[in-house]
């Protein structure tokens, strides 16, 4: 495994120095997670960049990629409404290249709230990121901004069947599953395959019910599943693919409608003004886009230059759990896939992992080394 070199101290300081004025709590977490519930949010493309651990005839463990997941199943255990947690510590992920480390530092903060101001915190949080990269002293940063929610709003506009407008907000995250529902347009309903005959016999059980039989047919033909995941999991997800398949699929303009809003990246203004352009006039993208107006006086406020921004309403992350603002800090003479820093909003999550609906999240990761003027290059 190659680590990531040390920054010097007086630079890593800086670049944690942000944090330190926000009074948050220190925690840590387990560095061993659960791979099932990771592959949950991350998705099967994510396997190979996990490392995965299990002992003999133990549960199957990874080591953790990233801080957001553990985090909040800690403040849910806590049983607080609200907290605010600093983290800094070693993650793990498979590198993307020869030159990459699969042991990296971050530094970051989850903000969790009740209710309250969503906007105020975005704004908050990327402009934390903002601060903390800039302060490793590079000079050619750009603020990257998205929005899932944009998203859905969007799709609101476009006059799609409920099913549909909802698969597609589930996948909004997952570049490649909505690759996957764009490329299906104009496609009549697929008949039922093998896997969609077994999705047939497990959706009208519950799902105890459902896994019991999967497992009895495992059983029957000598299989032993691997991989983290569970019987019930793997039966809802052969239920969600069936049902995928048979639903009605974009029409082919529905499709281009979408791809254009994908395909736009430019400076805030002129971003909001493509959007308005490509989905027409709805009370809810306004609001939304009205929202967007209001993060850019704060971030404005916060020292964010102006001339420092684009919008991409394409722009995600590894995770899904992500349904608000996404954002990256991104260097000049790093490749796009390289972001200095990332985070967002993910108000779902806490709910996903058994918490309550209400809680409002949201967080950012900066990795010290892309920071530090003379780290990775």
């Amino acid at each position: 495994m190659r680590a990531e070199p040390a920054v010097p101290a007086a630079a890593l300081a800086a670049i944690r120095a942000p944090f330190e004025t926000l009074g948050a709590e220190t925690v840590d977490v387990p560095i061993l997670q659960p791979l099932g519930l990771l592959l949950d949010l991350a998705g099967e493309a994510m396997r190979a960049r996990l490392f995965v651990v299990q002992a003999a005839g133990g549960e199957e463990t990874c080591l953790r990629p990233d801080f957001t997941v553990p985090v909040v199943r800690q403040h849910l255990e806590s049983g607080r409404e609200a907290g605010r947690y600093f983290y800094e510590g070693k993650a793990f992920r498979a590198a993307l290249g020869a030159d990459q480390p699969d042991e990296f530092r971050q530094i970051g903060l989850e903000r969790f709230a009740a209710g309250g101001e969503t906007v105020e915190a975005d704004a908050e949080i990327a402009a934390l990121a903002w601060a903390s990269a800039a302060a490793g002293g590079r000079a050619d940063l750009t603020l990257h901004l998205g929005d899932i929610a944009l998203f859905s709003a969007f799709l609101e506009t476009q006059g799609l069947a409920p099913p549909l407008a909802a698969r597609l907000k589930r996948v909004a995250a997952r570049p490649r599953l909505l690759a996957a529902e764009l490329a299906r347009a104009g496609a009549e309903p697929a008949a039922a395959a093998d896997d969609g005959r077994l999705a047939d016999l497990l959706a009208g059980l519950s799902e105890a019910d459902a896994a019991s039989l999967l497992e009895e047919v495992w059983s029957l033909a000598g299989v032993e599943p691997v991989g983290g995941r569970g019987a019930a999991e793997i039966a809802q997800r052969l239920i969600r693919r069936a049902e995928a398949a048979r639903a009605p699929a974009l029409t082919l303009d529905q499709a281009e409608a979408v791809r254009r809003f994908l395909a736009i990246d430019d400076a805030p203004e002129a971003a909001f003004a493509a959007v308005r352009a490509v989905a027409g006039k709805s009370s809810d993208l306004e609001a939304a886009l009205e929202a967007w107006n209001r993060r850019l006086d704060l971030l404005a406020a916060a020292g964010v230059p102006a001339d420092r921004l684009r919008f991409a309403t394409a722009l995600g992350h590894a995770f899904d759990y992500y349904d608000g603002l996404t954002f990256e800090v991104r260097s000049g003479a790093l490749a796009p896939d390289r972001a200095v820093a990332v985070g967002g909003r993910y108000d779902g999550l806490p709910a996903r992992l058994g918490g309550a609906t209400a809680v409002k999240a949201v967080g950012c990761m900066v990795r010290p080394w892309r920071a530090w003027a003379g780290g990775e290059a």
